[in-house]
């Protein structure tokens, strides 16, 4: 057990620690959880390279953190997620600015999205959660090759709401449930940390917590009746931002982590199987599988038309 809870903040678990020399790169941190990140990690001394889908955006969230941290030393890329040509330049810019990276926190998402798909046939949640991040982190890997580098990929409770379908993860041929798509695409997050693990690269998973963001954007009154009525979801206590993107600093940054990765964390401490008695807290056992990491990682090389082996 670590010494936070769900109420903990940014600000407690980064207290005493110094990130002096350390560059974190954060992807979706123009707002919301992935601008708190960035305005925390920046004032434990990081330097930070944020994306956000525009320069407009990234312009203007640079402006905001060198207010909020007078002196900061910020830059940005533009990344579009579901657009896996623009992934691969975006990471070549990355890689020409800075060849080390010690902390990569793929926080960028989007959630309950009607069916679309990008332009490789993905199913838009699965294609911009997961896919766009295997693919923008497997060609960073080789500035990750820095001794205490880390990884962690922003997951949900609402992983719970589905497990990958290998047989169709598209959409193409079952009817399209945007929840379930939202979990399949946050089950992916999940065992994509497990992928990397097994390939000698430090990352955990995380579910921040309920949080209201931009993120929930596309959802409507009957996505709130849904969640009301989920099990998973009911008795959330929703967090302030500086709460929720407590557990995201917690995994990036806590000596207590250093040799524990391909794990699921949330409340600041590391998870554990869901239970009947707590189905709020926890993962489901299918999100850890190795078995399971192993077919997404053949599944995403595919997709992106590219092996990694990061060794």
């Amino acid at each position: 057990m670590s010494a936070f809870s769900a109420s903990s903040t940014t600000s407690d678990v980064l207290q005493g620690i110094s990130l002096a020399g350390k560059r974190a790169v954060i992807t979706g941190a123009s707002s919301g959880l992935g601008f708190e990140t960035a305005r925390s990690l920046a004032a434990a001394g990081a330097a930070i390279t944020l994306t956000a889908r525009s320069e407009a955006k990234a312009e203007e969230a640079l402006a905001q953190l060198r207010e909020a941290v007078p002196g900061a030393d910020v830059d940005y890329v533009t990344l579009e997620l579901g657009d896996l040509k623009q992934v691969r330049s975006a990471a070549a810019r990355l890689l020409g600015m800075h060849p080390h990276i010690d902390m990569l926190i793929n926080n960028a998402g989007i959630m309950a999205v009607p069916l679309e798909r990008t332009a490789e046939g993905c199913e838009l949640q699965f294609g911009t959660n997961h896919v766009g991040h295997f693919l923008w982190t497997c060609l960073l890997a080789p500035a990750l090759k820095v001794p205490g580098a880390r990884v962690v990929n922003l997951s949900s409770a609402g992983h719970k709401a589905g497990n990958v379908d290998f047989d169709d993860p598209h959409y193409e041929r079952r009817e399209y449930e945007k929840w379930e798509a939202y979990g399949q695409a946050k089950t992916a997050n999940v065992l994509f940390s497990v992928g990397l693990s097994k390939r000698g690269i430090h990352a955990n998973a995380v579910h921040p917590g309920g949080i209201l963001t931009n993120l929930g954007r596309h959802m409507e009154e009957s996505d709130y009746e849904y969640l009301s009525s989920s099990p998973q979801m009911k008795d959330m206590e929703f967090k302030s931002v500086e709460a929720g993107a407590a557990t995201s600093v917690w995994a990036a940054t806590s000596p207590a982590l250093a040799d524990k990765s391909g794990l699921y964390l949330e409340d600041c401490q590391i998870s554990h199987p869901v239970t009947e008695d707590n189905p709020g807290f926890g993962y489901a056992p299918y999100a850890l599988d190795a078995v399971a990491a192993e077919k997404l990682w053949q599944l995403s090389e595919e997709i992106v038309g590219e092996r990694f082996t990061l060794a």
